[in-house]
């Protein structure tokens, strides 16, 4: 085969390296950390795919050996779930393999991987002629189910296209109905009766999956449903599985902040954390809990031993998440805030991680959090104005900045702020604000 020919073959792959997946370095670590906290438990159907991707983001960021040893523990995986037989599950893998050697220069091993996707075509044909293997669109769709947010629907289509060849894998469908649902974070309350639907249909073919049980919750106790003693009886069953991103823990969590029962979130961590103390997820989930706590103080105010815990836990997840720490270093800095006698030590460290060299997104982050301390825990209502223009004029789309510009409106609204005017004319000139 030609040099031509081989550059070819290779484009016309279906893997990591043909999928368009572009992200930026930052992204890039921050997303091998999410791949590393769903965790490698044996029967997890999807740890192929979690080594494949791990072993194209380590390619992208420059460990090879790395990327290498990702892509043969896939190739591992994967052989187990056909005892051995070079099956259409291979096919990623095999392609990741194809492109990993020909970007070393290692031409006869690239060539050697696609002999065996040839010979793996061959005796595996799609089932539908001119389509993907289901296998193929199961993995391309869990991938750009992970690796952009954007890609939802489209990762949705790919799943519904493989369970539609293999309608016995339960996993798939209920994949899809989670990538619809989106964790619930953005959806409306007209949306959420079909995805009750769905998600009633998902739960009878897959009763087991104990994140689909707590998404299902937050779903309905998001429409009003009396749900707790649900979420109590769940609580449960998840203490007892593995410890996963994917275990239902955190988004119990939510179930239960959604409730107002914010000390049953802390409970809920806290137990789980006493069971597994040196899981980072944990020690993640429970700091996540300890906030939201504390900053939703309504029918009581946190004592300082309830800071002083979520001050300590999150030095810890800052310490173990060190590429991707920048919002667990705001939220560290915010409890400070809270503390009776932490505000210099917030300013401190609100000024060192502006003297960083931050990716666009999270300076824009930085300022809209910088904002709100300033305007909340410091009074300082005009410098608060003034991170939140910081924030709106970034040419980024993001909930920061949008949040920044609904707290200028809210401000110009009011009439009362000296920096009225000038509040007036940075909307009016701010490019992409909606209507001002």
């Amino acid at each position: 085969m030609s040099a031509a020919q081989s550059q070819s073959k290779l484009e016309s792959l279906e893997c990591h390296f043909t999928w368009n997946l572009d992200k930026c370095r930052y992204k890039l670590i921050r997303m091998r950390n999410k791949l590393v906290d769903i965790g490698t438990e044996k029967g997890n159907i999807w740890l192929g795919h979690i080594y494949n991707l791990q072993g194209f983001i380590h390619y992208k960021l420059g460990f090879i050996e790395e990327a290498r040893d990702f892509f043969s523990r896939a190739t591992e995986t994967f052989h187990q779930l056909g005892d051995a037989d070079e099956g259409p599950w291979l096919v990623v893998n095999y392609g990741n393999l194809a492109w990993l050697h020909q970007h070393l220069g290692e031409d006869s091993q690239s060539q050697g991987y696609l002999s065996k996707l040839d010979t793996l075509m061959e005796k595996h044909p799609p089932p539908i002629q001119d389509e993907l293997h289901p296998e193929v669109c199961a993995e391309k769709a869990w991938t750009l189910m992970k690796f952009d947010k954007d890609k939802k629907l489209q990762a949705a289509d790919y799943f519904q296209r493989a369970v539609r060849m293999k309608p016995e894998m339960v996993s798939w469908q209920t994949s899809r109905v989670l990538v619809l649902v989106g964790d619930c974070k953005h959806s409306q309350r007209d949306q959420d009766v079909g995805m009750l639907e769905e998600m009633r249909m998902a739960r009878e073919e897959d009763p087991d999956n104990l994140y689909l049980a707590a998404v299902d919750l937050l779903l309905r106790a998001k429409r009003g449903e009396q749900i707790k003693d649900e979420a109590d009886e769940l609580e449960e069953k998840i203490l007892m599985n593995p410890v996963s991103s994917y275990s239902g823990i955190k988004t119990l969590m939510k179930v239960y902040k959604q409730l107002g029962c914010y000390d049953e979130a802390i409970d809920l961590a806290e137990k789980a954390l006493k069971k597994h103390p040196d899981e980072r997820y944990l020690k993640r989930c429970a700091a996540l809990s300890y906030k939201w706590r504390i900053v939703n103080y309504w029918h009581s105010r946190p004592n300082e031993s309830m800071i002083s815990r979520a001050i300590s836990l999150l030095k810890e997840v800052v310490s173990l998440y060190p590429d991707s720490s920048l919002m667990k270093e705001i939220d560290l800095a915010n409890m400070y805030a809270r503390s009776g006698h932490g505000l210099m030590k917030a300013e401190q460290m609100y000024q060192e991680m502006m003297e960083r060299d931050l990716e666009t997104a999270d300076k824009q982050m930085l300022y809209n959090h910088y904002a709100k301390y300033l305007q909340y825990d410091r009074r300082e209502y005009q410098r608060s104005i003034q991170y939140h223009m910081k924030a709106a004029e970034i040419p980024y789309q993001s909930f920061f900045r949008q949040s920044s510009i609904k707290s200028l409106k809210k401000t110009r609204k009011g009439g009362r702020s000296r920096m009225y005017r000038e509040i007036q004319e940075f909307l009016e000139n701010l490019p992409d604000s909606e209507s001002v």
